[in-house]
């Protein structure tokens, strides 16, 4: 199953169609700074930093993504997590599109250290307006996680297939203010994972755009002594390329 998934990606990801164009060209998409700093009881630090690219050629549609966050509380680091995607579509009809995908991550102080998934699915584009889009999408893939060990717990890796569920909506409000919601299921007998990202976005001059989004991550098995949920909230500044 593992073998049969990753040839599906390298299939959609290397086909003479997908490379007929040169990939250095046709790239847009926006990188964000967010940050805050609380004095006092505490002194809390916090920063992250985005990435997202997206480009179209023809019926395909290419989407890398990552992220970091950093926090520190009384000098000590309390948050560092990175992540990073790819997400490579090919339009089937007017409304349909298969997609291949890459995700992993690390994450100093979540419940689990690492993790991957390589999957494949199919896509549907259920509104697609000048003032709103909603897409959503189904699929299979493999997925590894290796959970943090805490005391006398040592890390488990687990290494199994697994279903996806993914939904992206987006709603123009005017020309300077939208508002998203996306958010991403994963399921295995090990484990689910939910994270559900939303916020608004209000242009501030040219390029320049500020941010409110507010994003949960949940598992529904962790080790014993580790939370189940974590919560990221963000004010950033957002620059579009």
């Amino acid at each position: 199953m593992r073998k049969l998934l990753l040839g599906c990606i390298v299939f959609i990801g290397f086909s003479p169609a997908a490379l007929a164009q040169n990939w250095t060209d046709g790239w847009g998409g926006e990188a964000s700074l967010s940050g805050s700093q609380t004095t006092g009881n505490t002194d809390t630090t916090d920063i992250g930093i985005a990435l997202r690219l997206s480009k179209t050629n023809g019926p395909w549609k290419s989407k890398f993504d990552t992220t970091y966050d950093l926090g520190q509380a009384s000098g000590v680091n309390n948050q560092n997590r990175w992540t990073i995607g790819y997400q490579l579509d090919r339009k089937i009809s007017e409304k349909m599109y298969v997609y291949g995908n890459a995700d992993y991550f690390t994450d100093d102080f979540g419940p689990f250290k690492q993790g991957s998934f390589f999957g494949t699915g199919l896509g549907f584009q259920a509104i697609e307006t000048e003032q709103m889009n909603w897409a959503v999408e189904t699929g299979v893939g493999y997925r590894s996680q290796r959970s943090r060990g805490v005391g006398i717990i040592f890390p488990v890796t687990e290494n199994e297939v697994a279903l996806r569920g993914g939904s992206n909506f987006t709603y123009q409000l005017n020309d300077a203010v939208s508002f998203f919601n996306n958010s991403e299921v994963i399921w295995s007998d090990s484990d689910t994972y939910l994270w559900n990202d939303i916020g608004i976005t209000a242009q501030v001059a040219g390029n320049l755009s500020a941010r409110f989004n507010f994003r949960v991550d949940h598992h529904t098995s962790v080790p014993f002594g580790i939370e189940n949920t974590d919560t990221i909230t963000r004010i950033a500044l957002v620059y579009t390329l």
